[in-house]
């Protein structure tokens, strides 16, 4: 059955993770601030924050300004936002195999409501992506088979329709387990393959 929709991650797959460890060490080391402790409160309470539940300003709040800072919440989100970069061929290939493929195209994402707006604005995912289905719009987090479920729905396509790229392998295994063609992503290189051996057309580059 012919590919007709791209379910695709934001974070390591078209731009880098928002708010990872890598992320949060660093903005620990900045504005020094105990690793250990922000950690364990990020912990806590984040899946809260990508579920919509919370916004990034209470997420905050509990995380860091606990207590009297030297340093300002505005330039605490500066230094957030400033981690999300580009990966470029990812962002250059996909909106062309959209075009050579006639694909509709739907990110499926487990990210916070401002870190999404602002990832999405930045780098104008919205050009090419039909569909937003992010954890903090539907108040469901990957693995949850229900996200999955949901753009489906929306996107009115059965499974074996849908390929879906992703870096994190164990929501590869959960999505593949209702028939989507997922491939866990590490490079453009064998994604590409991958969507070759699916039957998508790709140009010469």
């Amino acid at each position: 059955m012919a590919i007709t929709t791209l379910f695709v991650d934001i974070g390591g797959v078209l731009l880098t993770n928002g708010w990872d460890r890598n992320a949060r060490r660093a903005a620990a080391e900045r504005f020094q601030l105990d690793y250990g402790e922000m950690n364990e409160r990020h912990h806590l309470t984040f899946d809260t924050y990508e579920e919509g539940k919370l916004g990034l300003d209470e997420y905050l709040d509990r995380i860091v300004f606990y207590e009297a800072r030297s340093f300002s919440r505005a330039d605490f989100k500066e230094f957030m936002f400033s981690r999300s970069q580009p990966y470029s061929d990812m962002l250059d290939f996909l909106p062309r195999l959209k075009a050579a493929n006639g694909l509709k195209v739907t990110v499926v994402s487990n990210e916070g409501r401002e870190l999404t707006t602002h990832r999405i604005k930045t780098f104008h995912l919205d050009d090419f992506v039909d569909c937003f289905i992010s954890s903090c719009f539907v108040h469901i987090r990957k693995p949850d088979l229900d996200i999955y479920r949901l753009a489906l729905d929306v996107m009115q396509a059965i499974p074996e329709q849908v390929t879906y790229i992703d870096d994190r392998a164990m929501l590869v295994e959960v999505a593949a387990t209702l028939g989507i063609h997922a491939i866990h992503h590490t490079g453009l290189s064998s994604t590409r393959q991958a969507l070759a051996a699916l039957g998508l057309h790709l140009d010469g580059r």
